[in-house]
């Protein structure tokens, strides 16, 4: 799959997946970013993308960004981009918060974070009167 992307800087690099099996791609940080305890931060990746049509782009932190940066999390749990956030000021930036007790630095060209490109398709709605199915409760209800 082709996808269009704008870099802000072009000294920085081209978002990377780094094995051949990798779903998620590497995007690194354009500026250094210091999050103060209790801060939530917006964190520039240096890319507009153009998610294609029919997918959406999923932010998550990458795996060791918990170990590496102790108390910062995605207060929302990930980033969902639409197709249609692609404009010129659209620059993908990572929504953080700081829940530990010191001050986090993240270094400018620092990969914090990956995108996951995920197929999608809006829904038609139609209302019915009842649902058809039995209750079964909710939270916990199969075990």
């Amino acid at each position: 799959m082709r996808v269009k992307i704008t870099r802000i800087d072009k000294t920085l690099p081209l978002p990377i997946y780094k094995t051949k099996g990798s779903v998620g791609f590497d995007l690194v940080t354009r500026e250094e970013t210091i999050i103060n305890p209790g801060e939530i931060a917006r964190i520039p990746s240096n890319v507009i993308v153009q998610t294609p049509k029919g997918y959406m782009l999923l932010l998550a932190l990458r795996s060791s960004t918990p170990i590496k940066k102790p108390g910062l999390i995605v207060p929302h749990s990930v980033g969902i981009v639409d197709q249609d956030y692609s404009g010129p000021e659209d620059e993908i930036r990572f929504q953080v918060q700081n829940v530990g007790d010191q001050v986090i630095k993240v270094e400018r060209g620092e990969s914090i974070g990956q995108g996951v490109f995920v197929r999608v398709e809006q829904a038609n709605f139609v209302e019915i009167d009842r649902p058809n199915g039995a209750s079964r409760g909710g939270f916990g209800s199969t075990g």
